[in-house]
């Protein structure tokens, strides 16, 4: 079920506007209902609670000269009824119970209806009241065609005052004394809209487009649920668009053209519309919400057609000879007869090049030559993006409608063509051609920036450290990905859980001052028939893979505590380690369990955990 959500903002270029000049502060949306203003009173009268406790003076109980004009007692209070025992507020007591201030306040969902407000003589008025208290006075746009002033947009105050888009300026001017010209900024409007499909895209929908110069669509289809529903997202982005100061209108309807039609055309802040009923939903709507063109417009205005309705008892044929097939197909697309895409806007303009060719190709050769024009129209486009590859795949499609695809990557970002060359030829051999190839495309999947860099004064003649990026690709590309890395080093006191692998290129840093094994077990292995003197002797014999070691010297111990926040097991857990040198000449690394005192620090038994050299 598809489902379109068509946002519209009216006033996109005086809200713009308005918003850079008042930056901070929340800005109220140009259509909230407009509130009559009331006078305030700054002086509210002397305290009616005196500091000595007591009770206020205009306690019912004391003005209705109750027991005798006197306050009762607690333990005349306490004799009555309990059905006939006056409330906090009625004794007018100062620790009465008050509402939680914020239990008022309308919840996040919009469910609270907004509190009451006084009403005016007129609604036109409070509009107008409530523009000339943010602008002073009303304000349009005008852009200039040729030799003619037109108004591109004017603000609410405006339009009630006869001012409408289209309208000379010269006539404006005279209409209105006070009237605010600017000139219209058609770009800047444009990229505000640009980056809020942008937004759309990274927090509402990945599917979003810009609808004319002034909305959006959304599809969001499947992804409504994940805001609650429909209407709660409606209510949540119209409130999103609050606090930036826009005022705004939403449609959903099943069909693009629908959802358009009722947001500019259907008068009300949010429009749902049930799936199937887009017809009878815009049925009462002018025609001019089917976005036809202006002679469109005309013919149907000459006709007699005013509403979208009256189209509908038109056969096709004489609706295109007096209409246009224009017509006819936006009023397919508006009941959902016809398709409509929607051209989502991509975030990221993925670099890409690509080469039909005129015959099939399936041999080496000619799939490397083809690879290198590829590789050099991709270069150009990182170049002039100043950004550098890290990852690329190579599609390439067969005659018989299959795909053959290659993927490389790099250690270091990277445009360099000869380079890129090399790298697609090592995997060449792992493209079946089939039939032929008739088509490649080399696609950027990961990029990153890669600025130039300035050359050095000796104009690189001199000594410099060579660049292993291009060996650790070769060594990549013939091996697996996974088998080229560094050790890097993790914040553990325990050996095992103390390194870790990073890239070929990653610079280690933070080893510690103690010696370690070039060598490390994944997991200590034990040892057999120890030899060795408590608590803080080296072992003197032991016994590894069945073979006798003697020990001819020993440093140590280094002692190791467990890491009792990990594992309550390790939380009096004690390794003694010890770099030993045997009668062959190897070094070994060796721990023992416990400290040779206590006994809940370890049971005393030996493992081999890592060698030297």
């Amino acid at each position: 079920m598809t489902r379109v959500a068509c946002l519209t903002l009216p006033f996109l270029s005086i809200e713009r506007l308005r918003r850079l000049e008042q930056p901070a502060g929340r800005l109220e949306p140009l259509l909230a209902p407009s509130t009559a203003i009331e006078p305030i009173d700054d002086d509210p009268g002397a305290c009616s609670v005196p500091r000595g406790g007591g009770w206020r003076p205009g306690a019912r109980w004391a003005r209705d000269g109750a027991l005798g004009g006197r306050a009762p007692s607690q333990a005349e209070l306490d004799a009555l009824p309990a059905h006939q025992r006056p409330t906090m507020r009625e004794m007018g007591r100062r620790s009465e119970h008050a509402d939680h201030p914020f239990r008022t306040l309308p919840g996040d969902d919009g469910g609270r209806a907004p509190p009451a407000r006084a009403t005016s003589s007129s609604p036109m008025q409070d509009q107008r009241l409530t523009w000339a208290n943010l602008w002073g006075s009303p304000m349009v746009l005008i852009a200039r065609t040729g030799q003619k002033e037109v108004i591109a947009a004017a603000c609410p105050v405006a339009i009630s005052l006869g001012l409408h888009p289209g309208m000379a300026a010269a006539h404006a001017r005279a209409l209105v004394a006070d009237l605010d010209v600017r000139d219209a900024q058609p770009e800047a409007d444009q990229a505000w809209l640009d980056r809020l499909a942008l937004h759309a895209v990274g927090h509402w929908t990945p599917t979003a487009a810009t609808s004319g110069q002034d909305g959006l669509w959304l599809d969001l289809t499947g992804s409504s649920h994940l805001f609650g529903g429909e209407e709660r997202f409606c209510r949540r982005l119209l409130r999103f668009l609050a606090r930036l100061g826009f005022s705004a209108r939403i449609a959903i309807a099943g069909t693009p053209g629908a959802a358009h039609a009722l947001a500019r055309y259907g008068g009300e802040a949010i429009t749902l519309v049930e799936q199937g009923r887009e017809a009878q939903a815009i049925a009462g709507l002018p025609v001019a919400a089917l976005r036809l063109a202006p002679s469109a417009l005309e013919a149907a205005a000459r006709f007699g057609l005013e509403r979208v309705r009256d189209l509908y008892g038109i056969a096709r044929g004489p609706l295109a000879r007096r209409l246009g097939l224009a017509t006819v197909q936006r009023l397919d697309q508006a009941r959902g007869v016809v398709a409509e895409p929607i051209i989502p806007v991509v975030p990221f303009e993925q670099p890409q090049a690509e080469l039909r060719l005129l015959e099939p190709i399936g041999t080496a050769e000619t799939i490397n030559q083809v690879i290198g024009d590829l590789v050099n129209d991709l270069v150009a486009q990182l170049q002039e993006r100043r950004l550098g590859l890290r990852a690329a795949v190579l599609t390439c499609l067969v005659v018989d409608g299959g795909e053959q695809r290659i993927g490389i990557g790099t250690a270091r970002a990277s445009r360099d063509a000869r380079h890129l060359k090399r790298m697609l030829a090592m995997r060449v051999d792992r493209i079946d051609p089939g039939l032929g190839i008739e088509a490649m495309t080399l696609s950027a999947q990961r990029v990153e920036d890669l600025q130039p860099e300035a050359m050095r004064a000796d104009l690189g003649t001199g000594d410099s450290t060579p660049d292993l990026a291009p060996l650790v690709d070769q060594l990549t590309g013939r091996i697996d990905s996974q088998g080229l890395f560094r050790m890097g080093l993790k914040e553990s006191d325990v050996p095992e859980r103390a390194t870790r692998r990073l890239e070929p290129l990653a610079t280690p840093s933070g080893w510690p001052g103690w010696k370690r094994p070039a060598r490390l077990l994944a997991r200590p292995e034990p040892l057999d028939r120890v030899v060795a003197l408590l608590p803080d002797h080296p072992p003197r014999r032991f016994v590894w893979r069945g073979s006798t070691y003697q020990v001819t010297s020993g440093e140590g111990p280094e002692r190791i505590h467990g890491e009792w926040w990990r594992s309550a097991r390790e939380m009096w857990a004690v390794r003694d380690y010890f770099m030993v040198e045997a009668h062959t000449g190897e070094r070994f690394w060796l721990f023992r369990r416990g400290d040779g005192v206590q006994a809940d620090t370890g049971d005393l038994s030996w493992y081999l955990h890592g060698l030297f050299g």
